[in-house]
């Protein structure tokens, strides 16, 4: 029997750099009230959410993946022609194959990546992250390029008083290299198929009739969401921090998927987090966006000076499917 040749991956790997985009136009609650009843004061109450972004004709899924992977791969200090593999985390790209990660390849310039889309809803980044680490640690990309990115707003029914305020559209990215030191804790992830028709598609593409339905939009059951992701969230959360040897007191940063303040606060309370730790608030912006919340928040918090390099965080993603991920990095 012949014996396999042992892979030569790094030891560990880390983020290396963090980049986003955020279409050009801002829509405040004002907007959103045009078409549902409600009111600036209940939306902000409910979710948190003042402003989101929209993306136009040009912002396309691609377009925007590669502004933020642009960033990302400065940050990190490297060239395109070094990235050996892209994933594409997205709900959002309407053409069901070719994936939209290897345009995104080919228009970066890498020198023939293995790129690939991957659908896991909100949760999508960790899945991403959790796959680029294995990729390096094995052995198969010394660098690989991680993007969430979302056009929600294509995808929002406007007239949907529990939904409509909810979505934006941005792209976030990192470049994740080796390292000799564990800079990327295991992942805590996984699915509850049993509650997929709480977060859902309302018409699926094969059976949408143009002439008698609405233009699919994402639904949501938002009660149960909302208990499911402040009770059961704060468990995994936990987990990931147990994995990765550590207690909230060594946390510096916590960056939750960003669905609605509400469920942030709850899971900072429940996780007992200390006054120290800094918790990303992006959704009261940005909105949320999906699998690009969390580089986006990210992002952010390092734009402004709110983390810093080497800051150990608590990143988790959860939404329909429902799925999940939760993992503890250093920031780049």
């Amino acid at each position: 029997m012949a014996k396999l040749k042992p892979s030569k991956g790094a030891p560990y790997a880390r983020v290396l750099g963090v980049g986003g985009y955020r279409p050009t136009r801002v829509v405040p609650n004002e907007v959103i009230l045009e078409r549902i009843d409600s009111s600036d004061e209940w939306i902000r109450s409910r979710s948190g959410i003042q402003t989101r972004h929209w993306a136009n004709d040009e912002e396309t899924v691609a377009a925007m993946s590669i502004e933020a992977s642009g960033k990302a791969i400065a940050d990190a200090g490297i060239s395109a022609e070094q990235i050996g593999g892209v994933i594409v985390s997205t709900v959002s790209h309407f053409k069901q194959t070719p994936a939209v990660a290897t345009e995104i390849a080919d228009k970066l310039g890498t020198d023939k990546a293995a790129a690939f889309d991957i659908s896991a809803g909100c949760a999508g980044f960790g899945y991403g992250l959790t796959l680029a680490k294995g990729m390096i640690v094995e052995g198969s990309a010394e660098y690989v390029l991680v993007i969430g990115v979302e056009r929600l707003s294509d995808l929002t029914d406007l007239e949907d008083r529990a939904t409509a305020f909810l979505f934006g559209d941005g792209a976030g990215a990192v470049v994740v290299g080796p390292s000799q030191e564990p800079a990327i804790g295991p992942t805590v992830w996984g699915s509850e198929g049993d509650k997929s028709e709480t977060i859902k598609q309302t018409v699926a593409w094969n059976e949408y009739d143009s002439s008698t339905d609405k233009f699919p939009a994402i639904t949501q059951e938002g009660q149960a969401v909302f208990r499911w992701a402040v009770f059961e969230m704060a468990k995994v959360a936990q987990q990931a921090l147990d994995a990765a040897g550590i207690s909230p007191d060594d946390l510096d940063v916590f960056i939750p998927h960003q669905a609605n303040e509400r469920i942030i606060d709850s899971m900072v309370k429940t996780l007992k987090l200390p006054e120290h730790v800094t918790v990303a608030r992006d959704v009261r912006t940005t909105g949320n966006t999906s699998a690009a919340s969390i580089p986006l928040a990210m992002e952010r918090l390092l734009a402004t000076g709110e983390a810093k390099s080497g800051d150990t965080a608590l990143v988790i993603g959860f939404g329909a499917g429902l799925v999940y991920a939760a993992t503890v990095v250093t920031l780049p």
